[in-house]
């Protein structure tokens, strides 16, 4: 076994651009960065930035907010959700899906996990049917998006409406069309971690007018919700605005102005996380303990992290035992198999706002799973040594 090491931090993000960082500071220059604090005619960098999200998303409405979890708040709400009632969603993800549901004070029913990190859509199917839930939370978990055809149709079957969430997915594609423009809404998350970096910040979308009427009240757009750059027409906020509470939930116009340019970068970027996602496909192909997902070829993913599956057989210790291992050699994998919550990663049933729920198959799955970030501070070359490091120490399990 080599002696190889990795010496760049995982956590390492590109720096913001300079043209991003120069609308940056004329908003700081003007002191305006309430999203409705504006001058004249001006439109506003939030406002303006949801227009050009609407028109890169491919679909007729968004709303710019604080965070990808408070937008799956607002469109579990938006969509008519009350307290107590049931709302499907993946039993693998990650802890803010649950969370939305939650704090909605609804009951989140989990499905079954295929072990292409998929959801289940037999189990959907029997949840769906069991629980009478008329929301599925679909998260396209670290980036795998399931069969969305047969998936729409079994929502469609028990007369549900989807959410989906595309944390993980901005700028991926199905059969074609966009990730999130298969349900009612999508969320979308713009944390430092996902495909746009604004710290914290996030997107609804949705074709549904009466939907983002309330949505965007909910948001906290008082009577201001004229001033939104892609928002429905003012006949859908009749009731709307009279109806929806106000949870000021609003993106402001700094984080706004540090997000209008990455949006021109985004399919640039895609390519570039595929390329290294790839070579650690290539790096990581046949090798010992190590089954790979399987991309299927009508699913445009964006590589922005990497999964692969240990043996049936592993146990806890010596899954750790690899995680411990690359870690001393500078790769930082994460495990979802783990119990006790670690970090971002958590299992289904360490969510204890959540009644109990048996998911064998899940389990068995999240015990083999092991998860790369995959930064675009990194080059093809690093994630050809992490591929290589990792390779070695399955080869030592």
């Amino acid at each position: 076994m080599s002696h190889l090491i990795f010496t760049k931090p995982f956590t390492q993000q590109e720096p913001i651009s300079k043209q991003a960082i120069e609308q940056a500071v004329a908003v700081l220059r003007t002191g305006r960065l309430h999203r409705y604090n504006t001058l004249g005619d001006e439109s506003g960098q939030a406002a303006d930035l949801e227009t050009a999200y609407a028109t890169y998303q491919e679909t007729d409405y968004c709303l710019a907010l604080t965070s990808g979890g408070t937008a799956m708040q607002i469109a579990l709400r938006a969509c008519g959700v009350k307290p107590g009632d049931a709302v499907v969603t993946n039993a693998f993800t990650l802890a803010p899906v649950p969370g939305a549901i939650a704090a909605v004070s609804c009951k989140p029913v989990f499905v079954e996990t295929t072990a292409n990190l998929t959801v289940d859509l037999d189990d959907l199917d029997a949840k769906l049917a069991a629980s009478g839930a008329k929301v599925f939370m679909l998260s396209h978990m670290r980036g795998h998006i399931a069969p969305m055809e047969r998936l729409c149709e079994i929502v469609a079957k028990h007369g549900a409406l989807l959410i989906e969430d595309c944390a993980h997915t901005m700028g991926a594609r199905w059969n074609g069309v966009r990730s999130g423009n298969f349900g009612a809404a999508a969320c979308f998350s713009t944390q430092t971690y996902k495909h746009m970096n604004s710290g914290e910040g996030g997107f609804l979308t949705s074709r549904d007018p009466d939907l983002m009427a309330r949505a965007t009240i909910m948001s906290g757009s008082y009577m201001l919700y004229g001033r939104h750059g892609a928002g429905p027409s003012e006949m859908h906020f009749e009731r709307a605005r009279l109806e929806m509470p106000n949870c000021s939930s609003r993106m402001d116009n700094l984080r706004a102005a540090i997000l209008a340019p990455q949006i021109e970068t985004m399919d640039t970027n895609i390519n570039r996380w595929n390329a290294r996602y790839k070579r650690l496909e290539n790096g990581l192909s046949g090798a010992a303990n190590c089954t790979l997902t399987d991309r299927p070829q009508h699913e445009h993913y964006v590589g922005s992290s990497f999964q692969f599956l240990l043996p049936e057989s592993t146990g806890d210790d010596s899954a750790r035992a690899l995680v411990a291992r690359c870690a001393q050699r500078g790769v930082e994998l994460k495990w979802f198999g783990d119990a006790n919550p670690v970090g971002f990663t958590s299992r289904y049933d360490s969510w204890e706002y959540a009644e109990p729920q048996s998911l064998p198959h899940t389990l068995k799955v999240l015990q083999r799973v092991m998860d790369i970030r995959v930064p675009l501070s990194f080059s093809e070359d690093d994630c050809g040594l992490i591929a290589q490091i990792i390779r070695e120490e399955l080869a030592g399990m």
